[in-house]
């Protein structure tokens, strides 16, 4: 076992029914998920890998892989390029409210980190000028960060703003969400359009997300407005699916 890698506990296993009709792989899943969602595997912790936990156990290989992608489609588990399979606190779930990713994982008790990526002024090409409701060639900020939440990156975040915002000091971005910096300037974010999809990520966004070269990816776009009807910023942002989710509630009329 990789230093830093802790075992499962053996008990959590004794009594898996072998012989039952109930599948091992689910098996093994709840117990691991129980491990975590009672605090015996704390947040941070890196799980022993599966060639080690089936051999442990006695079990086949496709069984344990897919016991662990069980745990990890429920956002309890992440796999990381050069660090394994360790434990997160779950998946981040988004309703549709006005507020900004930094916002949502405070309220969710999770600790996010930012890294500020790019920090740039440019010219409003056609697309940008029509998003903003400004003259093509006017000066745009443009961001790009990386958010995280508790040591894991679950989000590629772009931005573009008016001329009115190119002055947001970096480090600012790098401690605040961006909605928290506007409203901070005395902007008031009043309504917001918004559309969310999926797709492939890219090779940049598969290495910063650290996940699969070409694996899925949710997206957002959102364009917000303040109080006037002006439109203050267009953001185009994705997230990895296996620990983000959206949420709608819908009524009937």
């Amino acid at each position: 076992m990789a230093a830093n890698e802790q075992s499962l506990p053996t008990e959590l296993f004794m009594d898996i029914d072998r012989s039952g009709p109930i599948p091992l792989y689910y098996q093994v899943a709840t117990r691991i998920e129980e491990a975590i969602r009672s605090g015996r595997l704390p947040t941070g912790a890196r799980i022993e890998n599966e060639v080690a936990l089936s051999e442990r156990l006695g079990l086949s290989r496709p069984t344990v892989r897919r016991a662990i992608q069980d745990v990890v489609d429920k956002g309890l588990l992440v796999r990381r390029r050069g660090i394994g399979t360790q434990v997160v606190n779950g998946q981040v779930t988004r309703e549709m409210e006005f507020t900004s990713l930094q916002e949502d994982l405070l309220r969710a008790d999770r600790h996010p980190t930012t890294t500020l990526l790019l920090r740039e002024v440019v010219e409003a090409d056609a697309t940008m000028a029509e998003r903003l409701t400004i003259e093509q060639g006017s000066p745009v900020l443009h961001l790009r960060r990386l958010r995280g939440a508790d040591g894991a990156p679950l989000a590629l975040l772009e931005n573009f703003l008016p001329g009115d915002f190119v002055d947001l000091p970096a480090e600012d971005l790098d401690q605040y969400g961006l909605y928290q910096v506007l409203r901070a300037r005395g902007t008031t974010l009043r309504v917001a359009r918004q559309r969310i999809g999926a797709r492939r990520a890219t090779t940049q966004e598969s290495k910063l997300l650290d996940i699969e070269r070409g694996g899925p990816v949710l997206t957002m776009d959102r364009t917000a407005f303040d109080n006037s009807g002006r439109a203050v910023e267009f953001g185009h942002h994705c997230y990895r699916p296996d620990l983000y989710s959206f949420e709608v509630t819908l009524v009937d009329k």
